[in-house]
């Protein structure tokens, strides 16, 4: 145990209509030391940290903060006392400038006028420490997502914080800008303060933090060094069984011996967009798993959205089982076939306030609502169908989605897609920002969905996901394709080789 604790959880309980959320859950942080909190979805990270920023009042146990007994009744109380939270969901103004988000909450003020001047220069200030220099009276929604997580940060640290909370703060950025970002958490820690380290990719622990707390079920299971824990142990410990069998082996998808050749479902040529795609070709066929890799800004989810209708192409062609294929709208795609799972599960996938069973059967509705009522008898044979084949956990059909965890969350919007038995799919980090017990859940049934005959297309930014699960490989760089890969020219180094060249060695590359 370090000396100089600067947080201090212990013993804490926390219920929802005699459900308990936390049991006896702790955890410990000292003053400047950057410390991973890590289970499964669900296995209440979320919960505890809401306990302390004042979201949710606890039912039991005892929390200290610099050596004072400590509650707060909202996250603004909270970051007003020195802890400031980023969370994984950009939590910021989109109209407003780089410096009213910035310095929001804490404006300066000179002669009872905001004092404009004074604050471009602390938000240039706050910026600077990632190497960013930016025009901080343009809107935030002109910039990228990467930049706008940095916005976020700028904010949080600009409040003096003792003790700043990172819920998945690399989800959005490409390798520079985690390294970036990395710099500026050693830096926090160098000034002395606490950085709690939210993250589901071990990797970026074992490089940035000093000790991690596990927890599972709403306890904590365990507490070590970083240097003193091995992944294994990790990964056993949050899923609270021998996971040995995994060694060896990144991720859940096991690749079928298959047949070269198969019917070609979907050929995209010379696609180009307003701005993101300039010239991406690919074909997908049936029965596969095709994956788009490429670096932040690659284009390799702006594609997927003309593929599904959501955007409009300014030049290139598509054709769908051999005839034309040109979707205006994403009706047209899911009258075609086609489903898509998008990357932002909270902001385009689900809607919070519907139950599992109205988010499941979204898509469906106007298949089981003849002259506009819903017959309910088959939306539930449906919906308890979904349930039970993906294994999603939920209390009832009719309980709130936003109360589930992320990966079962994932598995509500794959069902609603697989609910209308399409001929393609298209994921887009199908696993992004989810535990790795439910990322294997999911990763094995995306191989049996493929295995079934649908299409699948997948973006991931996880390399390990592309190289073990993917038959086939299209890498985009500048919105460009540079290289198709399949088979054995599936391989870290032909995929990175064409992300950062456009081009690999000792393999054809296509088109």
């Amino acid at each position: 145990m370090p000396d100089g604790l600067l947080l201090s959880m212990r013993g804490i309980d926390k219920r929802f209509t005699g459900i308990p959320a936390l049991t006896q859950a702790s955890l410990e942080v000292a003053a400047g030391e950057v410390h991973a909190l890590i289970g499964q979805n669900g296995a209440g990270k979320s919960t505890l940290i809401k306990v302390l920023t004042g979201y949710y009042r606890r039912d039991g146990g005892e929390v200290l903060f610099q050596d004072t007994p400590f509650e707060v009744t909202s996250p603004q109380r909270a970051q007003a006392s020195g802890i400031s939270t980023i969370y994984q969901e950009i939590n910021l103004v989109p109209m407003r400038s780089l410096t009213e988000n910035i310095c929001l909450r804490r404006e300066k003020r000179r002669f009872g006028l905001l004092d404009w001047s004074a604050m471009h220069d602390d938000a240039e200030r706050l910026l600077s420490r990632f190497g960013i220099k930016l025009d901080v009276r343009r809107p935030l929604m002109e910039f990228s997502t990467a930049t706008q997580q940095m916005v976020a940060i700028a904010r949080a640290i600009g409040f003096s914080a003792r003790l700043v909370i990172m819920d998945e703060p690399t989800s959005s950025l490409d390798e520079q800008e985690v390294q970036v970002l990395f710099k500026v958490i050693r830096q926090l820690k160098a000034e002395g303060v606490s950085v709690v380290y939210v993250s589901h990719k071990l990797d970026e622990l074992y490089e940035v933090c000093d000790r991690v707390t596990i927890m599972r079920d709403g306890r904590t299971v365990r507490t070590a060094a970083m240097a003193e824990i091995e992944k294994l142990e990790l990964v056993s410990a949050m899923l609270g069984r021998d996971v040995s069998k995994a060694q060896g082996h990144a991720t859940a998808f096991r690749k079928p011996a298959r047949d070269a050749g198969g019917e070609t479902v979907l050929t995209a040529t010379s696609l180009a967009t307003r701005q993101a795609v300039h010239d991406v070709s690919f074909a997908l066929q049936r029965g596969e798993i095709a994956s788009f890799a490429g670096l932040l800004g690659a284009g390799r989810t702006e594609t997927a959205r003309v593929v599904f209708g959501a955007d409009r192409p300014r030049a290139g062609s598509m054709s769908l089982s051999g005839e034309p294929y040109s979707p205006t709208h994403p009706r047209d795609a899911i009258d075609a076939g086609l489903g898509f799972v998008t990357e932002d599960r909270k902001l385009e996938g689900i809607v919070p306030e519907m139950s599992v069973a109205e988010n499941l059967t979204l898509a469906l509705l106007p298949r089981i609502s003849p002259y506009g009522i819903v017959k309910e008898e088959r939306q539930r044979e449906i919906v308890e169908r979904f349930i039970k084949e993906l294994a999603i956990k939920c209390s009832s059909p009719d309980q709130k989605i936003r109360e589930l965890s992320g990966g079962n969350q994932q598995k509500v919007l794959l069902a609603r897609w697989l609910a209308m038995n399409p001929d393609i799919l298209i994921l887009d980090e199908p696993t992004r920002g989810i535990d790795v017990g439910a990322k294997g859940e999911i990763q094995r049934l995306i191989r049996s969905l493929a295995d079934s005959g649908i299409a699948v297309l997948m973006i991931s930014s996880e390399l390990e996901e592309v190289t073990e699960g993917a038959d086939r490989v299209f890498v985009l760089r500048d919105g460009r394709t540079v290289a198709e890969l399949t088979d054995d020219a599936i391989t870290d180094d032909n995929i990175l080789a064409a992300m950062a060249q456009g081009h690999i060695t000792h393999e054809e590359t296509r088109p």
